[in-house]
This record gives C-alpha cells, structure tokens and sequence, in this order.
C-alpha cells in the first residue's frame, strides 16, 4: 500500500466511521477503484486507522468523556453485548465478511429503514445523559452491526432513539459507544498482525500518517453530522445508503474483484 492509497483510505474512514452510511461498503468501494492488494497489513490498516477517529470523539467531548466514573460503566454495559457476540460468533461474522452481496444488501436495507425513521421516532426527550438499561439497550443494537453492511453507527443511533433520546443525543452516545468497541477491534488486529507477520518501519509510517489524516477528517464529519442530524434528520443517508448498495451491486457484476477489507 502506498501513502497516498493510505491517505485515501483514511479520508474515507474518517468521513464515514460515524455516520450511518457503512465505512466498510465504502472502503470497499475505494480499495476496488484503487486496486489494492488484499494483503495482511491492509487488512490491519483499516481497522487500525479507526484510532485516529477514536482519539477525534475524545478530544471533540473531552469534557464529558472525563467526567465521571458512571460514565465509563455505561459504556461498558453498552459495549458488552458486542463483546460477547462477537467473541462467540467470531467465525461466523468472518464468514458473512467474504459476502460483499451482505454487504450491498445490508446498505440498501439499512437505507430504506433511516428514510422511516424521522417519522417513527418523533419527540425524543433525552437530550444529555442514559441510565443502564437505555445503555444495554442500544448494545443490543450494536450486536446488529456486526453484519457487514449494516453500519455500526446507523444500528446505534437507532437504539438510542428507540430509548426516546433526541437526534443529537443518540448521534453522541454512538460517538462515545464507539471508543471502547473501536479500541478493542484497533488492538486485537494489530497484535494479531504483530504476531504474525511483525512490523516494519514502513508498516508504522502508513499506519501514523492514515491516523493523523482520519483524525483531522473525523473531527469535521462528527461536527458537520451533529449539526445536520439535528436540523433536517437522517432520510439524506437512507437515500445515500440505498445508491451505494446499488453501486457495489453494480460492480460485482460488472467484475470488480470487491473484497472486505
């Protein structure tokens, strides 16, 4: 992989790892049009790059994210569905990861649920904080988003309004769901790469320049989005998600070798 593919990729990261719009059926798109290889470290890359977006929800909400030790169990309690699935579920969730029609199909069905959903979810009245169970609630959700396609964001947002929080609330706590499971992907598939192929100087020089640039783009999308979600709702993404569903469709059939990345 090339610095300017890696900053390519992290542009993408950075624009889509927060909205409901699937990061992976974009790096999907991305990595085809640009012909990467399918190799071990850009496997890692990809997910690797995602600490570049954790570290922008951390500086952006600083204040609230080192508030208080209540914080932190319910984010806990938040992430812990995701956890245990996934851990149990490993190698089915690998298998569904070879499927890039899931993933199409997982956007386009995801897109036509988020042009619903400002009408099923009128009058949010949550607007700062969760308790537990609104926390285990919408990590529920998040186990949904383990189906490539289905955007881990988009599942989230939907649990916190489905708990009556107000559209900007839901975006945040999915921001804020998003630093333990992103954390605990981020470090599982560098040891994993680590153990066994080994880093080299180049490796960490891809790796360092794709965090800073999905860093930078991360702090811009997750302001723009806040903003956006807020005024006008979330029907744009449902309409975003069903296009490109329709495009990868599209490229599969037209003989692009898509793979997950």
């Amino acid at each position: 992989m090339s610095i300017f593919e890696a900053i390519i990729l992290a542009i993408i990261e950075g624009l889509t790892e927060f909205l409901p719009v699937s990061s992976t059926g974009h790096m999907i798109i991305g990595s085809a049009v640009m012909g990467i290889e399918d190799d071990p470290f850009v496997k890692m890359f990809n997910v690797a790059i995602q600490f570049g977006a954790i570290l922008s929800v951390v500086v952006l909400y600083r204040r609230r994210f080192f508030k208080s030790f209540d914080f932190y169990l319910k984010l806990f309690v938040a992430f812990l569905p995701a956890a245990v699935i996934g851990f149990l579920l490993n190698d089915y969730i690998d298998m569904l990861m070879e499927n890039v029609l899931v993933v199409a199909a997982m956007l386009v069905l995801g897109g036509i649920i988020l042009l619903f959903v400002d009408k099923w979810f009128i009058g949010g009245e949550i607007d700062f904080d969760v308790n537990y169970r609104e926390a285990f609630s919408i990590g529920l959700f998040q186990v949904i988003a383990m189906i490539p396609g289905v955007s881990r964001s988009a599942a989230t947002i939907i649990g916190g309004l489905t708990q009556k929080l107000t559209r900007k609330a839901a975006a945040e706590f999915s921001f804020f769901l998003a630093v333990p499971t992103m954390f605990a992907a981020t470090g599982y598939k560098m040891l994993k790469y680590y153990k066994e192929t080994g880093f080299e100087s180049k490796d960490f020089n891809v790796l360092i320049i794709g965090n800073i640039v999905a860093f930078v783009v991360a702090l811009l999308a997750i302001r723009s989005f806040v903003n956006y979600v807020t005024k006008y709702g979330f029907k744009v993404f449902g309409y975003y998600r069903i296009v490109l569903g329709v495009a990868i469709i599209v490229l599969y059939w037209m003989g692009y070798e898509l793979k997950i990345v």
